[in-house]
């Protein structure tokens, strides 16, 4: 097997995992172009999550591989096989893939600020100098205003609301300028009145040209910032489309099947 030129920056190909013996990817193959919007929906268990996880390797695959702007995520060739990288070269390649978990994940001893300016000084990234604690700080404060947040710098976790702690997630995720930005239910842990908030600035992402794949239940939203809109039942992607020809004419019947019941009657593109 050797690296071949892809036609996305994210190319994911054949992708198996199994947990126990259940098969949670079931060859899962996904392209998503430089710039694009890719969100995941379906039920719970249909592999969405996973998926997301072995992008940036924090699942390792049983079979398939994912290349990110043409190099291997997780592994390198080595003759005809693939072998698994080094953890300090795993690390430094998830410098370059963002990702935005459910439940905040930041540190609770930390400032907004500090959270968001520490990756830049301490990580290795390919290709890149580590920032200085001035540059980073600098850096930090402009992420926080881009997500409405400047004034809450000195801020602690437990002075945010769930809304605030997500969107200085976001804002950490991008401080060491990934290629790619990964959200996992970026919504799910924040009460309905603070979901808008958080999808403001991510839409404000998505117009921005910023490569995302998002696992989302929130339909409007899906419906408004997608270029494709990928469909996962059962660890497959049974389809995929645009949000006008998944959300008003899906070609198959489980899609439709799915959609008639978590979308409102009047939904419509």
């Amino acid at each position: 097997m050797t690296e071949t030129p892809t036609r996305g920056l994210v190319e994911i190909t054949g992708v198996r995992k199994s947990f126990g013996t259940t098969e949670v990817l079931k060859g899962v193959s996904l392209t998503v172009e430089p710039g694009g919007v890719a969100v995941i929906v379906g039920p719970s268990g249909s592999g969405k999550s996973t998926l997301l996880r072995t992008i940036n390797h924090l699942e390792k695959m049983d079979g398939g591989h994912i290349s990110i702007d043409g190099k291997l995520v997780g592994y390198e060739v080595r003759g005809e096989r693939l072998h698994e990288l080094r953890e300090k070269d795993i690390l430094k390649q998830r410098t370059e893939i963002g990702m935005v978990f459910q439940n905040f994940n930041l540190f609770p001893h930390l400032t907004a600020l500090e959270n968001v300016a520490e990756a830049p000084v301490v990580a290795q990234r390919p290709g890149k100098a580590k920032s200085t604690k001035e540059e980073a700080r600098r850096r930090g404060l402009e992420l926080l205003d881009r997500v409405g947040l400047k004034d809450r710098a000195d801020a602690y976790p437990r002075q945010l609301s769930g809304g605030q702690q997500q969107r200085v997630a976001i804002a950490r995720a991008l401080a060491l300028d990934p290629k790619i930005l990964l959200f996992d239910e970026p919504t799910s842990a924040l009460d309905p009145e603070l979901v808008n908030e958080v999808l403001d600035v991510i839409r404000e992402l998505a117009k921005s040209g910023t490569t995302l794949i998002i696992v989302t239940h929130e339909m409007g939203f899906a419906r408004d910032v997608a270029d494709t809109v990928v469909f996962m039942d059962q660890g497959q992607i049974v389809e995929q489309g645009t949000p006008q020809e998944l959300f008003t004419n899906p070609r198959e019947p489980r899609t439709r099947s799915f959609f008639s019941k978590v979308l409102e009657p009047a939904f419509n593109i």
